[in-house]
């Protein structure tokens, strides 16, 4: 099973690309990086689960408005995943550079899909776009998004992205997004995987619009591995071709094992942001799984 690293990069944590040529030279498959843009002081969206699963806050906590939520600093200093992934393709060779995961209901799609599409030409095709719908209420809101209508619109501008990828001259006319006929190079085959919680809503995203899933720790994956086969058969496509790679666990023998029994041939371990010397220390333990 190849092994990859996620971590919550920030500006006091151990840098991106030094953090990408450690995770190659110890053999690790891939390197995945989340996204938020800033994070709204108002505590109104709860903290709670995201803190149980990120594996982030070796920085401080950030005391919110109300006065009784908290939430690890290091989501208000996380660095933007593509430059910081571009960075990284710079110093690796074999390295998979992943976002884990970009939040496209934030995201203008045009200028995305540019980006997305020129670091998957400059690293030579290593570029995996996780995405996802986010979490955070307040911060989804400062970039006009109507929080009950985030998956149509996260929907509609893959849509645009890959039309961007993929045509000649692509086009599109949706209820959000609009892009009249246009030329954009590079083309790009670019993996789509989507983050989250397995339901029938995911899934049927995932058929519809994606190429994989990644589970956020892996629990119950193994529960919801038929479900998402039988969305992608709806879809009228193979489920074998559905990847499965959980994300941000943290690895014993037997969680491995168990998800290689189920046909897993990836999976992502979280590594806890962190200065140069302790994501050394953590990187080397998790070496011992490869």
């Amino acid at each position: 099973m190849r092994l990859g690293i996620t971590m919550f990069a920030t500006d006091q944590t151990m840098p991106p690309h030094t953090l990408a040529i450690a995770a190659e030279e110890r053999g690790f498959s891939s390197l995945y990086l989340p996204e938020h843009t800033h994070i709204p002081t108002s505590r109104r969206t709860p903290s709670a689960a995201t803190l149980e699963t990120s594996g982030v806050g070796a920085s401080g906590f950030l005391r919110g408005d109300s006065g009784d939520e908290t939430l690890s600093e290091s989501y208000a200093r996380t660095l933007d995943p593509f430059v910081s992934l571009a960075m990284a393709a710079s110093v690796t060779s074999t390295l998979t550079l992943g976002t884990g995961v970009a939040l496209l209901a934030q995201r203008e799609p045009i200028v995305t899909a540019k980006a997305v599409a020129s670091l998957q030409h400059l690293s030579g095709g290593r570029v995996v776009l996780g995405v996802g719908y986010g979490w955070n209420v307040e911060e989804a809101e400062d970039h006009g998004v109507v929080w009950g209508e985030r998956r149509a619109l996260v929907a509609e501008r893959l849509r645009v992205m890959r039309a961007l990828w993929r045509d000649e001259v692509a086009a599109y006319k949706g209820e959000f997004e609009v892009l009249s006929p246009s030329w954009a190079w590079p083309k790009a085959d670019v993996p789509v995987l989507f983050g989250g919680g397995g339901g029938p809503k995911l899934f049927a995203a995932i058929a519809e619009l994606g190429d994989g899933w990644m589970p956020i720790g892996g629990a119950g994956v193994a529960e919801a591995l038929p479900k998402l086969s039988a969305a992608f058969e709806a879809a009228g496509r193979d489920p074998a071709t559905a990847s499965v790679i959980p994300f941000g666990t943290l690895p014993t023998p037997g969680k491995l094992e168990h998800f290689a029994a189920l046909g897993v041939t990836e999976t992502v371990l979280r590594v806890t942001s962190g200065t140069r010397d302790a994501v050394l220390r953590e990187l080397d333990a998790h070496a011992r799984f490869l």
